[in-house]
């Protein structure tokens, strides 16, 4: 043994200096994935690379303190993170850099996110959850910068809801006594996005455990960070938060991402505080360094100078731990470079092992057609364009699947007047090729499991002989009520939500009895209540969050649209928040209290349910369906029926309300009015007024929009009626054109139409405040009566004489 090694064995153990080494291994392997992988993108076998160079060395120490059931909501460079807590391969993260649609083989997203987007796959092929406490977790990752933030304080927040409520306390495949941490990680750019401060000051408030890495490189791709944030430090620009002795705060540590021992002993304190006392921390990753720049879509040295160019590689993080290793002569120049040669043959091994994969299924279907293309020409000699679509594809060395499909529609179409049992056999086979790929890269919007809330039927309100007649917001209340009782796992937070049993008194008397952990007040931050409910959802809650109006649901909508509607998708089934949005809306006074954005919402959330009861009770029996599911959902209750009467059901908690089953609430003959919400109600109320005017109209309640009609209830109605009109409150072209393309084209309404299908609507501005407001900007009953009476009044005007001269 050499003096140097002897010094070096009398500092650490033999068990130390195998860790070191094989930390120093792992660097690595992450810096030559960064290296090969921006290689792979720029010779165009990639489509785009974004990687994690620079932050090997915090990552590694991070993940020495992550345990089995923690939950990572993270930043898409946390490529050497996952490779340490074994979340992630070599070889699965060039999967995922080429986009293979194998889940084998990309189980993170199945080919349907870029590379670093990680999402371990929480759920059974049943849609069952595993057991999360025996997993190191990580809920899916989204591109917007900061969105992954509002999901982490409920990740945090169930670790204190498992340790507060009781009655899950034996729930341990989802919580051992609440020790679960939630770590965040975020660029330092991205820190002066609202979700991150959101996220911050709602974390000091609750004081969960919740630990947020902020890696801090200088830049926000090319922008300095003195144009970013407040004295160019976010440690300093939130020491305000930071907790002492006689206030409640989170925790600020600050650390160099070069500095190894700095970094371990900073996460091992964040860890202790965050695990034992449930306080949140900061951790402050200062001097990062992006050795190829921000990502493969640009160079660095455009906006950096030399001398920031030449700091970076000396402060490089994996060099600094070189010259550590070396000064402690844990080993040698020639052990440490015979290391990082053997990452490197180890990270092609893999990479090329990963192309190979990928290419595999698709040089065997570009096989498979160019065998069909031979016969297709010996049967179709006359056919010239044949044969350069053969050249086409023998040309495609490193084709993509959408080169053989869009080759083989071309040779379909060339072929478009002939016949042959060549030709029949290549259809059959381009058949299968299309719906395969259909179930690659379409499936899993919504649920496909047996819990699918689609498949929870219809089970009708129950009423005594003399049911009382209650307000609305009883019904629901009282739903509630069963509700909490008969799921120990549902909770329910938002303003107003708690003591004051929301400002519709729909929650009354809850937080009462059922305790503040299951019924909760919350600031104003609506992006981070939506956020608390899928960081919940994510670990086997069923939280419902309440946005107190459908206008401000627009502060969540980013994280509704982004991410909760498209995690199942996104995961390709691997992922599931079964969140509720509770909210209330339509008709109202004023600008901000009287919007019905359907339109937008309808667009902006596939993959949730949108229902739009027009009375509590349904909205009662959507809310009891859901549960039963395993989907998102938004609920909007109609504003103007709390205070209406409605019976009061006997089976609460038990009656349902299908999703996308509409209800008939009047048959007709002449004409078929579709609504929903307060519109409907509205509608119904001047159903007399067209009666006395000859008009016997069928009124059809949609009630949900996502789903719409799926048995094609208004088809149906307008095969019998022939004429149809849709009437919301939402601006032209919003919902009322949706629904109005499912009928007509869908449903092929189209061919069974004797009138104009028509569309009525508010204006294409905000609410004007009051009643006139009201009257002159959303659809009047007037206006419902003028616009069906024309309607009749063209197809007939001797029996229905026109209005105007």
């Amino acid at each position: 043994m050499t003096k140097t090694n002897e010094i070096a064995q009398s500092t650490f153990s033999k068990k130390e200096v195998s860790e070191i080494l094989n930390d120093y291994t792992l660097a690595w392997i992450s810096r030559h994935i960064s290296i090969l992988g921006r290689k792979e993108v720029l010779t165009g076998k990639a489509k785009f690379g974004i990687f994690g160079d620079g932050k090997e060395l915090p990552q590694i120490a991070m993940a020495k303190f992550f345990r089995e059931g923690d939950f990572r909501a993270g930043y898409y460079r946390d490529q050497t993170f996952m490779l340490a807590i074994d979340g992630v391969t070599v070889e699965q993260f060039f999967s995922q850099l080429y986009a293979n649609p194998d889940i084998e083989k990309d189980p993170n997203s199945g080919g349907r996110q870029m590379n670093a987007h990680f999402a371990t796959r929480l759920l059974n092929e049943d849609g069952s959850w595993k057991p999360q406490t025996e997993m190191k977790n990580t809920a899916a990752d989204l591109s917007p910068t900061a969105g992954q933030m509002p999901k982490l304080l409920g990740l945090a927040q169930a670790s204190k809801v498992y340790r507060d409520n009781e009655l899950l306390h034996d729930r341990t495949n989802f919580s051992r006594d609440g020790r679960e941490v939630a770590w965040g990680t975020i660029g330092d750019a991205s820190t002066s996005e609202g979700h991150f401060w959101e996220t911050m000051n709602a974390a000091g408030v609750l004081q969960i455990p919740m630990i947020v890495s902020v890696w801090d490189d200088g830049y926000g791709i090319s922008v300095s960070k003195k144009y970013q944030t407040i004295k160019e430090s976010i440690s300093k620009a939130l020491r305000g938060f930071k907790r002492t002795k006689h206030q409640p705060g989170f925790e600020i540590i600050t650390v160099k991402a070069w500095d190894y021992e700095g970094l371990i002993d900073a996460y091992k304190e964040a860890s202790l505080i965050a695990r034992d006392e449930h306080v949140p921390v900061l951790v402050h990753v200062e001097e990062v360094t992006q050795p190829q720049g921000h990502s493969t879509s640009g160079s660095h040295e455009r906006y950096k100078s030399e001398e920031r160019l030449e700091w970076e590689k000396e402060h490089c993080c994996n060099y600094q731990f070189r010259e550590w290793i070396l000064s402690r002569d844990i080993a040698t120049e020639e052990e440490l470079d015979a290391i990082e040669q053997q990452a490197l043959e180890t990270v092609k091994k893999k990479q090329k092992k990963a192309w190979e994969e990928f290419q595999e299924p698709i040089q065997a279907q570009k096989k498979e057609l160019d065998t069909h293309l031979g016969k297709l020409i010996k049967a179709h000699s006359d056919l010239h364009r044949l044969k350069t679509l053969r050249k086409d594809l023998r040309r495609k060395t490193r084709p993509y699947r959408r080169d053989i499909i869009s080759i083989a529609r071309k040779i379909s179409m060339a072929l478009r007047s002939e016949n042959s049992k060549t030709l029949t056999e290549f259809r059959s086979w381009l058949d299968k090729r299309i719906h395969e790929n259909i179930e690659i890269f379409d499936s899993h919007l919504l649920s496909e499991t047996s819990s699918s809330p689609l498949l929870i039927e219809e089970n009708k309100p129950e009423y005594s002989e003399s049911p009382a007649k209650v307000d609305g917001r009883v019904v629901l209340r009282d739903n509630f009520d069963v509700l909490f009782d008969k799921y120990p796992e549902v909770l329910v937070f938002g303003e107003d939500a708690g003591q004051l049993g929301d400002v519709n008194l729909g929650l009354e008397g809850m937080q009462e009895k059922y305790g503040e952990t299951r019924v909760s007040d919350t600031g104003i931050r609506e992006a981070t209540i939506l956020g608390q409910g899928m960081g919940m959802a994510l670990r086997g809650l069923r939280p419902i969050a309440e946005i107190q109006y459908l206008d401000y649901l627009l502060y969540c909508f980013q994280g509704m649209s982004d991410d909760l509607a498209t995690l199942r998708y996104r995961t390709k089934g691997g992922q599931a928040a079964p969140l509720i949005v509770r909210t209330r809306g339509h008709r109202l006074e004023g600008i901000w209290h009287a919007g019905s954005p359907m339109g937008m919402i309808l667009n902006g959330i596939r993959g949730m349910h949108v229902c739009v009861p027009s009375n509590l009770t349904d909205a009662a029996g959507f809310y009891n369906t859901l549960l039963q599911g395993d989907d998102p959902a938004l609920v909007i209750e109609p504003l103007n029926a709390y205070r209406l009467k409605e019976k009061l059901p006997d089976n609460l908690g038990e009656f349902t309300v299908p999703l996308g089953i509409p209800k008939i609430v009047q048959e007709g003959e002449h004409i078929t009015l579709v609504s929903y919400g307060s519109t409907l109600n509205l509608v119904h109320s001047v159903l007399p007024e067209l009666e006395e005017a000859g008009i016997s109209a069928e009124l059809i309640d949609v009630r949900t929009l996502l789903p719409f009609d799926r048995d094609h209830q208004i088809v149906n109605s307008l095969k019998k009626t022939n004429r149809i009109l849709f009437i919301d409150e939402d601006v032209p072209g919003g919902a009322t054109a949706f629904m109005m393309q499912h009928v007509l084209e869908k449903q092929k309404g189209y061919y069974y139409l004797d009138s104009e299908a028509k569309c009525l609507t508010a204006k294409a501005h905000r609410t004007a405040y009051a009643s006139d407001g009201d009257y002159f900007t959303k659809p009047s009953a007037e206006d419902v009566i003028e616009t069906v009476y024309s309607i009749m009044s063209e197809s007939n005007p001797t029996k229905w004489v026109p209005l105007e001269s």
